[in-house]
């Protein structure tokens, strides 16, 4: 059976997802490979393909997973966490909730239940801002932590494209985000419902946290917000299930705040694999541009791509900064040693009300 070391957290991993899709399937293999050496994976919580899922698409292959799994490292399945056994005297636990997000109000409450000091919660962490904002206090009056899984905050590419532009007086940085769907109809139909809080709730949700994080943006702060209508691009496309769904299949605006600061944010949900922040001159001319993955880290992409010909290729190109945000994360959670640069519920509950904000202005500046 799994258990932490003790300078280990004891790792609940909330919502597995199927093998080579889901995203906490991934932070699976990187516990479980020893990538994060301050987390222990001891239980699983996967109650649809456990249940009702283990039949249908994805659940032969989650069935082989948990078999080796528990095998080969010990670790515990369980369909709720209310099965998840007490936790022992002296161990820390931290819950890492990896499912959908409408069921982070409920998932928190009971990873507080079930004894965790820490919770990582993917973003957006909540579907709106006012249950986020209640999350935020239901864990602060039960003495827990949250550490929000806004893995760009600790990217490479973002700490040198704002160390650059802090030596180049009057730049304009710009962050760039890209992911792999195919511009078809059928394909962002599928994304759209699946991700039905919107772009800027779910994928451009990472740029919205380096704003607020790093440029001051807060929806008070916000002076104007101005779309690229050249770039941009908004439809209304039929999800698998027939019903319609709006949202921007690309996206570019530049936000200038109350204090002075201008940014500016792309994303375009067919433009490739690869992130990228951009630093401009006063006449408007790109004087640097930083990649993810770069090419220390192409190396890395290589291996895990023929390692795992067919998982998503966003877990590849974003595999060291997961393992950092993770790592700090089961630190704190072990030693209390800070979580330096991990983006806290505060800047998470600004992030949403930013995205919450920009959606409809936005939207209305397309039409």
């Amino acid at each position: 059976m799994a258990t932490p070391s003790k300078d280990q957290a004891e790792v609940i991993l909330v919502g597995c997802g199927a093998p080579l899709r889901g995203m906490g399937w991934y932070h699976a293999v990187q516990m479980l490979g020893g990538e994060c050496s301050s987390a222990k994976l001891c239980h699983i919580v996967e109650p649809w393909f456990l249940g009702g899922g283990a039949s249908g698409p994805g659940g032969a292959e989650f069935t082989a997973f948990k078999e080796k799994t528990i095998d080969e490292h010990g670790v515990q399945f369980h369909t709720s966490l209310a099965d998840v056994p007490k936790v022992a005297d002296g161990v820390k636990r931290l819950a890492l909730i990896s499912g959908r997000t409408v069921d982070n109000p409920r998932l928190l409450g009971e990873s507080i239940a079930a004894g965790c000091s820490v919770i990582y919660l993917e973003k957006p962490g909540a579907p709106t801002v006012a249950e986020l904002q209640a999350m935020k206090k239901e864990a602060a009056d039960a003495g827990v932590e949250i550490s929000m899984g806004y893995n760009k905050n600790v990217c490479k590419y973002v700490r040198n494209a704002r160390e650059f532009a802090a030596k180049t007086d009057g730049s304009h940085v710009t962050f760039v985000s890209n992911n792999t769907y195919k511009n078809t109809a059928e394909d962002l139909g599928e994304c759209f419902e699946r991700n039905a809080e919107g772009m800027l709730k779910n994928m451009a949700i990472h740029e919205l946290a380096l704003l607020v994080s790093f440029y001051d943006v807060s929806v008070d702060n916000i002076e104007s917000v101005t779309a690229d209508k050249e770039f941009s691009s908004m439809q209304t496309l039929p999800g698998p299930s027939g019903q319609d769904f709006t949202d921007f299949d690309k996206i570019k605006f530049t936000i200038k705040t109350k204090t002075g600061k201008e940014v500016s944010v792309a994303a375009d949900r067919c433009g490739g694999t690869d992130s990228f922040a951009t630093v401009t001159d006063t006449k408007g001319e790109e004087v640097f541009r930083y990649w993810m993955p770069d090419d220390e880290d192409k190396a890395t992409v290589q291996k895990l791509q023929a390692k795992y010909p067919t998982a998503m290729p966003y877990f590849f190109t974003q595999d060291p900064d997961y393992v950092t945000v993770k790592e700090r994360a089961a630190k704190f959670t072990a030693t209390g040693e800070e979580a330096e640069g991990l983006a806290t519920i505060a800047i998470a509950v600004e992030t949403l009300r930013v995205a919450e904000y920009l959606t409809p202005t936005l939207m209305e500046q397309l039409k």
